[in-house]
């Protein structure tokens, strides 16, 4: 071995060595005082891009639970607030049975009532002006997703938060086919020589029987009521009349392809083709159409826009037309209805009429005031609620009575019949009221509540992976600082 003057590696060697142990203790200092093990990417880059991920997740879960918690308290707001309202219009049914009492009050004791009932409405409406949260009026119908219609027949159903807000402009409603009902005529006529043979005539429908068998005394018109009478008392949902003709004619009274019946008649052609046979009404169709130009799914009466579309996802019409002969052309936005040279126009609009591509029929207007709550830790991880106003004035609205009121703010029951028809909408209004707390009793039972146990478990669980990753083992990064620092002394004396 040969012995170098100018240059003494071993104690170059040494120098390094005491530089690595200086490191690694200052390594242990940082993580001992910090208790993170990846102070920095460089300390292990794919960890240190997970564990941040995870951080990110962790703070929006936090807020979310924040945010769930206090939708949950905004909510109960809402319901104590509408639980009074609820409170006044039990109060209201009582004043309205007790006026209803005719035999024993006097127009003084009427007024009294009226006066009640009339400080009852003011105290509702004012509830329904100052309720708030914070500065969020909540059953002023501020937070409500409302719709109206313009066109004979078309009525607003429903409209969801991922509904579009149409405001001014509405959407175009556009049908392509009438909702019809399931019906049967039958091809011979009820002639009197029929009815004194003793016709059979049955009707099944929803597993419901009903079956009448003419007598010598009956006429085409008794036989038509008493067939009817025992479809009414068998609880089937149909008509049954007379035509023109004399012949019988049965249909659903409900429109679209879920509802249909059968027929039999003991003679041929009477209602079935064949004597004694059963036979299946003609079947009822669904109404189609568009709503702005996009695809909607039809049932029955009602067009409802396709999950997904841009402005109408999840809102609801529903036309009425003008009975199962259509609607009139007066009601369509169509200029020049095909005419067969020599024949009149036609009165109404069929599906055998329809144009092609369908025929305006009014338009529907939307307006989108409910309220959305984020309730996870990523974009669009969003729930949402309308709730509507229980101002008197939108409560038991377009309720038919005898009295002409419109809604619960036109009660007056200073009359019998007032009385009676207040109770009817006081009913009504109740009806609505409770409905509206069971839809936010549910929102927050099943959405709120049950969100925020699981971003409760979820946050437990993520911060423990985050821990796992990031965290320092205390005593294992001890027991590497008393060594490191017996090295470095080591070195160092060395």
């Amino acid at each position: 071995m040969t012995f170098r003057v100018n240059h003494n590696i071993q104690a170059l060697n040494a120098h390094r060595t005491l530089q690595s142990n200086h490191a690694s203790l200052a390594k242990n200092l940082e993580k001992l005082s910090s208790g993170v093990k990846i102070n920095r990417a460089s300390e292990g880059p794919a960890a240190f891009m997970i564990s941040e991920h995870m951080r990110s997740q962790i703070v929006g879960l936090n807020q979310a639970i924040d945010n769930s918690e206090t939708a949950v308290s905004m909510i109960q707001t809402t319901d104590a607030n509408m639980s009074e309202v609820g409170s006044l219009l039990n109060r209201m049914r009582q004043l309205a049975i007790h006026a209803a009492n005719e035999g024993v009050n006097d127009s003084a004791a009427l007024q009294a009532d009226q006066a009640e009932v009339g400080n009852i409405l003011t105290t509702i409406g004012r509830i329904s002006n100052q309720a708030q949260f914070g500065n969020r009026k909540l059953l002023d119908g501020s937070m409500e997703t409302t719709g109206t219609t313009t066109g004979n027949n078309l009525e607003f159903v429903n409209a969801t938060l991922e509904t579009g807000d149409s405001r001014e402009n509405g959407f175009d409603v556009k049908i392509t086919q009438l909702a019809t009902r399931s019906e049967v005529t039958g091809s011979e006529v009820l002639t009197p020589e029929i009815i004194k043979g003793g016709e059979t005539l049955t009707i099944i429908e929803n597993g419901k029987l009903a079956r009448y068998k003419t007598t010598r005394d009956d006429t085409s018109d008794t036989t038509i009521k008493n067939l009817q009478a025992e479809c009414d008392k068998q609880g089937l949902s149909v008509d049954v009349s007379l035509d023109a003709g004399g012949r019988i004619n049965v249909i659903h009274r409900e429109y679209g392809s879920d509802y249909n019946f059968q027929v039999s008649s003991s003679t041929a052609g009477v209602m079935s083709k064949d004597a004694g046979g059963v036979e299946m009404a003609n079947a009822g169709l669904d109404i189609k159409g568009t709503i702005n130009g996009e695809s909607t799914v039809g049932k029955g009466q009602i067009l409802t826009g396709v999950a997904g579309a841009k402005c109408i996802d999840g809102l609801q019409v529903k036309y009425y037309g003008d009975g199962k002969e259509g609607l009139l052309p007066s009601q369509c936005e169509v200029n020049d209805l095909p005419v067969e040279d020599g024949k009149e126009p036609p009165q109404r609009l069929t599906n055998d009429d329809l144009p092609d591509d369908g025929v305006s029929i009014g338009r529907v207007y939307v307006t989108q005031n409910g309220t959305k709550f984020h309730i996870g830790g990523n974009k669009y991880q969003t729930v949402g609620l309308s709730i509507r106003s229980v101002n008197p004035e939108y409560l038991a609205t377009d309720i038919a009575n005898y009295s002409g009121f419109q809604n619960l703010a036109d009660v007056d029951l200073t009359t019998f019949q007032g009385a009676q028809d207040t109770l009817l909408l006081v009913d009504a209004a109740i009806d609505q009221v409770l409905e509206n707390r069971g839809e936010l009793g549910a929102f927050q039972k099943n959405t709120l509540e049950s969100n925020l146990s699981n971003i409760r478990i979820a946050n437990e669980n993520l911060v423990s992976s985050e821990s796992l990753i990031r965290d320092t083992d205390m005593a294992k990064e001890m027991a590497n600082f008393t060594r490191n620092q017996i090295m470095s002394q080591s070195s160092n004396a060395i």
